[in-house]
């Protein structure tokens, strides 16, 4: 087994990660760390603290910044193991992560990936709540339908085949974010996927990363279009459609947040065309009201 870990300048928050995977009760057979251009001495921290527990296991690779798609495609590459394990720095594993998924991959060896229970915890790790994948995915298998609808992927709870890293390639390097989630829907198309129901992982949320940014929510539109268009034929058209147009509803939500009116406007009227689902109807007209309080507040002064 292969854990993978892309970093970039966070040597106090790494730490966390690699404890928590010494600390597995199935130990990984290599650890690879993809050092993404750091400046804040990650590689001498390294050396000095986990080299001593590692020894060879631990590699350690410093490339000139690409983007955390190019660091995790990296790491993947160059991993040795049956299965790829992903971590990302400020993300934790409770310790019978791996021996858990490893275990459920064994005994269903048609199946490319299995995820698991995510504890979601602020950046003083006061908890948020619990991401079941049930709430999601109804049952394992081809389960394609359903992620359409909540393509959400914490990479730390995913565990993988190597055969599926080399059938599907790795993370589109081109988006700058949403990267996760088109990830998941390729994997979906392709590979039977299923769920160890147990929180598994511990990941912070509510600090400002990518996934903070304004652009996310046109990745996750571009990358949603792709995958509907793609999933023609493989998911009835009426549910495809359905997908989609709720797709446009959470992020001209997101949009109108950001005080992007016209484009969130533009995503609404698009997500009424899309669907006539009652769903999406109610969807976009709650947007309505949303969208006048979100102008008056921002027309406050202060």
């Amino acid at each position: 087994m292969s854990v993978i870990i892309p970093t970039y300048n966070r040597r106090d928050l790494l730490p966390q990660a690699l404890d928590s995977v010494i600390a597995q009760t199935r130990q990984a057979d290599e650890v690879i760390v993809i050092d993404d251009g750091s400046r804040d001495g990650t590689g001498d921290m390294l050396e000095e603290r986990y080299r001593p527990q590692l020894g060879e296991r631990l590699r350690y690779v410093w490339q000139a910044n690409t983007g955390v798609s190019g660091a995790r495609n990296h790491g993947m590459r160059l991993a040795r193991g049956r299965y790829f394990a992903l971590l990302d720095s400020d993300d934790v594993w409770l310790p019978e992560k791996t021996a858990r998924q490893v275990d459920w991959l064994q005994a269903r060896p048609d199946y490319g990936m299995c995820l698991c229970d995510v504890a979601r915890v602020d950046e003083t790790g006061r908890p948020i709540d619990v991401f079941h994948r049930r709430d999601v995915i109804a049952e394992d298998g081809w389960i394609l339908r359903w992620v359409l609808h909540n393509p959400s992927l914490v990479p730390a709870s995913v565990m993988m085949r190597r055969e599926v890293f080399d059938d599907v390639g790795g993370f589109d390097e081109s988006l700058r974010t949403a990267e996760d989630i088109d990830y998941h829907l390729r994997i979906a198309r392709r590979w039977p996927i299923g769920v160890v129901a147990e929180p598994l992982v511990r990941a912070m949320r509510g600090h400002e990363g990518l996934s903070a940014t304004s652009s996310t929510y046109d990745d996750y539109v571009a990358v949603m279009e792709r995958a509907v268009r793609d999933a023609a034929g493989a998911v009835d058209d009426a549910e495809r459609h359905h997908a989609l147009a709720s797709a446009y509803i959470r992020n001209a939500r997101g949009m109108l947040l950001r005080g992007r009116w016209r484009d969130g406007a533009r995503l609404a009227a698009r997500a009424w065309a899309t669907s006539p689902h009652a769903q999406v109807r109610r969807g976009v007209l709650a947007l309505v009201p949303f969208a006048a309080r979100r102008a008056v507040r921002s027309a406050m002064p202060g």
